[in-house]
């Protein structure tokens, strides 16, 4: 199959430089002298021009919050009938948290979606339901609740998608996970470049082509209306390859076809001629929706999105803080402020996303999965906004545009409390709930009277309970496993004048409490120990790490450890499908470091008990009840 690229170039090193008079944003010559150029038109003539006008519009300070919002259109699988508008796929439940350590417990993935789909985002790819027992409920959950549930003004429910690779039993999964949503998607994919199919899949490109339109149609004739379909390492295959398979898989029912650069391995230039060639050269391209999905392996996640986005993409598949496999995804808030801010270069393109609640889904994420962003990170850093230089401080004090293209309100950094309401230790239930929905959280009755006993033990110890006290508490005492081990009591001595030691007093699963007691170099060592000694599950600490939520002698210690056990606890890779030895990362809270870091770690043993339980009983299930009939 050839066939030659008819369409424009993304980028042209060979275009002519447009004349300095057409591309400043207004004249230096004074129009007293209306001087007349070669080409005969006047100065005057030039600045009423369209695209001076343009450019002047573009060179005003104009802030992303002095955009008018605009509706979202009606969602159909595989059209939009506004052409400039691009839908959000979110992948930080299954990309994201294939980061390692990264691991969220069903509670917490449930809030994350919640969340998600507040921020209005099109599609939440809530995970990978072939991977393990625990992924699929988790899917089926947050296709139970969060997508039948309408949010917003506009009553916003989002797609719910699972991903699969192309075989029947990992489809199978993900369509018993995502079939309880409003609108299921099917995400299935399969290696197209040469070097994946030759020492990866060991398939010939016919083969591979045969597979792919098998298995869409497979995943139709289940009932779901909605697949998408992606060609792994799209960014390094060959593109009248490409153009068959997308062909083919279109014909077979496909609605989405979403070209990943896999390995973050092209630029820009080539991510947009890439996307404009399929878009040009693919038949049948017009009854489905070109997706995007780039890593970030050279940085450039990105830019080569808006790129995508630029050449025809009406999908970018983003994480929140780009968090991801090897160095990451594209990141929402930066793809989704640079379409926010710049949407007139961008030729008017514009999305369904309410930026106010960006910062608060990434404290979320960075919460739930434990992966911190770094202050300079863009968006959502915690020095996005600051500005130390005596230069920029003038500026800003004189006027906020001078430095700042986004404000911090676009993106909800600011949280007043209209009320006034200030937490302590005299507020009360009304008050602290209040408080907890404006931050975003439905948590049950009984979690909520478990919550608000520590919040009280923690408020007759500090003048003021802040927001980020409250998420801190919130994580340590809802979104954590189920509960196998806890904690009873700890004690520890620790100084220069002997050996550091612990008591641990935990309660089983039986309700039985255990004490042991252990020396180490140190409280925490002392502690794990102890631990160590009452469970008796080989364990190995990968990563420890300790930080205060707020200011002040008397702050929250949130710990953050990352544990790997045995091989029981394997899992299945999504792209490889390889199994490797999973880790679990657990959180803990308190004023206390060693009474936080002792939580943090049974947080982490509490996952990795409920996987193993979960992988048990899935092993001891027969194959034809673990996935329900067809509908």
């Amino acid at each position: 199959m050839a066939m030659v690229s008819s369409a424009k170039p993304f980028y042209s090193t060979t275009q002519a430089p447009t004349p300095i008079a057409n591309r400043l944003p207004y004249p230096t010559l004074s129009s007293r002298t209306a001087p007349r150029f070669a080409h005969g038109l006047s100065a005057a003539a030039i600045r009423a021009s369209p695209s001076a006008r343009r450019l002047r519009a573009l060179a005003r300070p104009v802030r992303a919050s002095q955009q008018q919002p605009r509706r979202r259109p009606e969602y159909i699988p595989n059209r939009i009938d506004d052409p400039n508008y691009v839908r959000i796929f979110d992948t930080t439940l299954r990309d994201g948290e294939q980061s390692p350590g990264a691991t969220m417990t069903s509670a917490e993935k449930l809030v994350v979606a919640r969340q998600l789909a507040r921020l209005g985002v099109d599609i939440i790819e809530a995970g990978f339901p072939a991977s393990s027992p625990d992924d699929l409920d988790a899917v089926r959950s947050i296709a139970i609740e969060v997508g039948n549930t309408p949010v917003g003004e506009d009553g916003h429910v989002p797609v719910i998608c699972g991903l699969s690779r192309c075989n029947k039993k990992d489809i199978d999964a993900a369509w018993e996970a995502v079939r309880h949503a409003r609108r299921p998607r099917i995400h299935t994919f399969i290696a197209t470049s040469e070097i994946h199919m030759q020492h990866k899949l060991r398939k010939t490109p016919e083969q591979v082509v045969a597979i792919a339109r098998e298995m869409v149609a497979y995943a139709r004739s289940l009932g779901c209306p909605d697949v998408e379909f992606s060609p792994e390492d799209a960014g390094r295959s060959n593109r009248e390859f490409l153009y068959h398979i997308l062909e083919e898989v279109i014909k077979a029912g496909a609605t989405t076809l979403n070209i990943p650069d896999t390995v973050g391995y092209t630029l820009p230039y080539e991510f947009g001629n890439l996307i404009a060639d399929i878009k040009a050269n693919t038949p049948g391209i017009e009854n489905a929706i070109i997706s995007t999905h780039c890593q970030n392996d050279l940085g450039l996640a990105t830019a080569n999105t808006l790129a995508g986005a630029r050449a025809g993409a009406r999908q970018l598949e983003v994480t929140i803080n780009g968090i991801g496999e090897r160095a990451g995804n594209a990141s929402l808030e930066e793809v989704v402020m640079a379409i926010k801010c710049r949407g007139e270069l961008l030729d008017g393109l514009y999305t369904g996303i309410n930026s106010q609640h960006i910062t608060l889904t990434s404290k979320m994420v960075q919460e739930h999965s434990g992966l911190h962003v770094q202050p300079h990170k863009a968006i959502v850093g915690a020095n996005a906004f600051a500005h130390e230089s005596g230069i920029h401080q003038d500026g800003m004090l004189k006027y906020k545009g001078t430095y700042e293209i986004i404000s911090p309100d676009d993106i909800g950094l600011t949280r007043a409390n209209e009320f006034g309401i200030v937490l302590g230790k005299l507020s009360g239930r009304h008050a602290v709930r209040s408080k907890l929905v404006e931050l975003g959280y439905e948590i049950s009755d009984k979690e909520f009277e478990d919550f608000f006993k520590r919040y009280k033990e923690v408020a007759e110890k500090k003048k003021r309970v802040t927001d980020e006290d409250i998420e801190a508490l919130l994580s340590d005492e809802i979104f954590q496993p189920k509960v196998i081990w806890s904690l009873s009591d700890v004690q520890a001595t620790c100084g220069t004048l002997g050996l550091s030691t612990a008591t641990v007093k935990l309660i089983g699963p039986d309700g039985e409490e255990k004490i042991a007691c252990s020396v180490g170099t140190g409280p925490v060592d002392a502690a794990y120990k102890a631990v160590d000694q009452i469970i008796q599950i080989p364990t190995v600490l990968r990563e420890y790490g300790m930080t205060s939520v707020t200011e002040g002698i008397d702050a929250i210690a949130t710990t953050r450890v990352v544990v790997t056990g045995d091989a029981s606890n394997n899992s299945k890779h999504a792209l490889t499908g390889h199994s490797f030895n999973r880790s679990f990362s657990g959180s803990g809270a308190s004023m206390d470091v060693v009474v936080s870091s002792v939580r943090a770690y049974l947080s982490a043993l509490n996952k990795m008990c409920s996987f193993a339980g979960a992988v048990k009983a899935s092993s001891e299930v027969p194959q034809s009840t673990r996935v329900q009939s067809r509908e």
